[in-house]
């Protein structure tokens, strides 16, 4: 501030222009469900143009998902009462639910990622991969560089971070109704020659460890299909069998198998 001449003061004012600065992560929440929502208007654009029969299986398939393993196997049959799963174009059926599923998983995993990124930070070299393949959503807790984060090296105690990644993986998991498969796997480290406790059995306890978080977390108990034990079957890095990213859990939802309806056989008499 200055007086020129003895008159009134010159006030200078001083304006910062701001940007419109950093809106954090926010948009990509949004995003994620706008992409949700595309995906539901497009199946049901689709499901509009299947067949009565078809539409009304795959209704009764999302009233009562699990049970849609038994079409053709007799007994509990969600196809509806007074139908036969010969009645069924199992074409349609397979597409229409697949569809449905991939839809569904490749929200989830949108949403999924949205969520551990926020974690992503106190994972140091760990990771979690989240994908939709062609056995279905596939999320993965993989060890990096020291290869002790989820678990200590040869034991089947989660640590904190295994159980917070698991715990926040449940939560999205709760707006499916698939069953989950669970899947240990170590390196190819051996044990002793002599040893009784070897990579089998620490990978089917890791997974039974992180079971139990998934329960602990509100997974219900009938949507835990499987347990496995794989040890160093199934190596992330087949270059490097010993590669800390080959010690993982492995979490898959795998798509709905409708079996075939049964060929009837004719007598050629």
């Amino acid at each position: 501030m200055s007086r020129q001449g003895g008159g009134s003061p010159i006030i200078v004012k001083k304006v910062t222009k701001r940007g419109h600065g950093h809106h954090g992560g926010s948009w990509k929440v949004a995003y994620a469900d706008f992409v949700t929502a595309m995906m539901a208007f497009f199946m049901v654009m689709w499901l509009v143009g299947l067949d009565d029969q078809t539409r009304k299986t795959i209704q009764e398939y999302f009233s009562r998902p699990v049970g849609l393993h038994t079409i053709g196997g007799g007994g509990d049959s969600p196809i509806g009462a007074g139908a036969s799963p010969a009645q069924i174009n199992d074409m349609k059926l397979r597409l229409a639910v697949h569809k449905y599923e991939e839809s569904a998983y490749e929200a989830a995993a949108s949403h999924l990622r949205e969520r551990l990124d926020s974690l992503s930070g106190s994972l140091s070299s760990a990771k979690v991969e989240v994908t939709v393949g062609t056995d279905g959503l596939r999320i993965e807790l993989i060890e990096g560089g020291a290869g002790d984060f989820f678990f200590p090296r040869g034991s089947a105690a989660p640590r904190d971070a295994a159980i917070t990644v698991l715990s926040t993986v449940t939560q999205e998991l709760l707006r499916l109704q698939n069953p989950v498969v669970v899947e240990g796997h170590t390196d190819a480290s051996p044990y002793g020659s002599d040893a009784t406790y070897t990579n089998w059995e620490l990978s089917a306890d890791r997974a039974n460890a992180a079971r139990r978080v998934l329960e602990q977390a509100g997974l219900p108990r009938e949507r835990l299909s499987e347990v496995r034990g794989l040890a160093d079957t199934r190596l992330r890095n087949e270059g490097d069998p010993f590669a800390s990213e080959n010690r993982r859990i492995s979490l898959l939802l795998p798509f709905t198998q409708i079996p075939s309806r049964p060929i009837p056989v004719t007598s050629s008499e």
